[in-house]
């Protein structure tokens, strides 16, 4: 843009009006163009038209026989803010003629407050259409795709809408992309109808609100899995149409959240001093994908980040994870460095949730290390005593052999002094 030819009006900070509608212009663009390419992640280029082609918008899968109405892809600001800037909007079919669409509502289709209707769609109107942005300096461009069915070619996966229900409570069905057909919103009344068979007031499963898009279920349950029509009934120049939407329903099982059950840690845990240590509290709270189950330490019944407040001891990052099916929760007490002081903390893990509380306490005790002196010690005592078993033996039988050794001398001299005097008595 040229701001060479902005200059002040007289004295005051007044700008030209020239140069107010370029920045106008210009502001507008950039809006368009930021929400537009941020939205789809698609970076601008130019088309042959020397516009900027901002990729493509979304899909439409209808039946034919059917109104048809593709919104403009770009953001209706001007409704807003910039209601007095000049700018033109048009459609056309990106084939052969690219013949503009919509200048008149005496055709088939026409252009309602920038939207494009086909009333009724034909298995002709399939293909891909362009939505064209101008104003006085700037052009953008971005497309839709339509695809038109048959009805008996019509597949539901194609033209139906997903929607997500959860047992065990109450849901409801929207009927998607209708508002624009709803010409009194009082007297609507929409058609249910499940599996080709309609719902009506009588069946107490099912609530048909009037007035509304939506169709109420009753205790949700894993039959209710299908698809759904919804029907509205659209008159337009005396002639009436039926406007459908189909709707595949998926049934989510509840998944039931349970007492909490604290599995770790055991009440003792063995430790060296100095050492680093990790006590992990692992809970069992249910089947549920997502949990509203607390779970926290403390020590001495006191938060850790007031006893430990440099963070020698803390708690690590919470996990939650699932085993064969079952939901846990683990929060793991770290210690850095483990303190003779902890041997006398009592740590106790909490698990909280709406249904109940559950405490599980540990204890830091100090492992016993191996020492060669306390090894050595218990066979040093036996080796002395074997020795002095010995010893003690050894010192009995040799008193016994000194004693018969002169016993016998004795005997021997007794024997030899009394020859003699046998002698003579004979």
């Amino acid at each position: 843009m040229d701001l060479s030819k902005c200059r002040f009006l007289g004295t005051g900070p007044q700008i030209s009006v020239f140069c107010l509608q370029k920045l106008l212009g210009f502001f507008f663009f950039f809006c368009v163009l930021s929400e537009n390419v941020s939205a789809n992640s698609i970076q601008p280029k130019k088309s042959t038209e020397n516009c900027l082609h901002l990729g493509k918008h979304f899909k439409r899968f209808m039946v034919e026989g059917e109104p048809v109405i593709l919104n403009t892809p770009f953001p209706k600001l001007h409704n807003k803010i910039f209601f007095s800037l000049h700018y033109n909007l048009s459609w056309h079919k990106n084939d052969s003629d690219k013949t503009l669409l919509g200048t008149s509502k005496s055709g088939r289709i026409w252009m309602d407050n920038d939207d494009l209707w086909i009333l009724p769609a034909s298995l002709e109107d399939t293909g891909t259409y362009i939505c064209t942005l101008r104003n006085a300096s700037y052009c953008a461009t971005r497309s839709v795709e339509l695809k038109v069915f048959k009805k008996s070619e019509a597949s539901l996966q194609y033209i139906s809408y997903r929607q997500v229900l959860v047992t065990s409570g109450p849901g409801y069905l929207v009927c998607p992309e209708i508002k624009n057909f709803i010409q009194d919103r009082n007297k609507t009344e929409i058609k249910w109808y499940k599996d080709s068979v309609l719902l009506d007031q009588s069946n107490k499963k099912f609530s048909i609100l009037k007035g509304s898009i939506y169709c109420l279920i009753n205790n949700v349950s894993l039959d209710d899995s299908g698809y759904y029509t919804c029907e509205l009934p659209f008159v337009y120049k005396g002639v009436k149409y039926n406007i459908t939407r189909h709707v595949k329903v998926h049934i989510m099982k509840k998944k039931e959240e349970t007492i909490p059950v604290i599995i770790t840690p055991n009440k003792t845990v063995l430790t060296s001093l100095g050492s680093k240590l990790v006590i992990p509290c692992k809970a069992f709270f249910g089947l549920g994908s997502r949990s509203t189950t607390l779970l926290w330490w403390t020590a001495n019944n006191t938060f850790l980040d007031n006893v430990y407040k440099k963070g020698r001891v803390k708690e690590g990052q919470r996990l939650e994870y699932s085993e064969n099916n079952k939901s846990y929760i683990e929060v793991p007490l770290i210690f850095n460095s483990v303190e003779k002081k902890d041997l006398n903390t009592e740590f106790i893990c909490t698990a909280k949730n709406r249904l109940g509380t559950q405490s599980l306490q540990a204890r830091v005790k100090e492992e016993l290390t191996f020492s060669w002196g306390i090894a050595v010690a218990p066979l040093s005592l036996i080796f002395l005593l074997f020795i002095g078993i010995w010893i003690h033996r050894r010192w009995k039988q040799r008193p016994e052999k000194v004693y018969t050794t002169r016993k016998s001398m004795i005997i021997g001299h007794d024997c030899q002094t009394s020859t003699p005097y046998r002698k003579e008595m004979i």
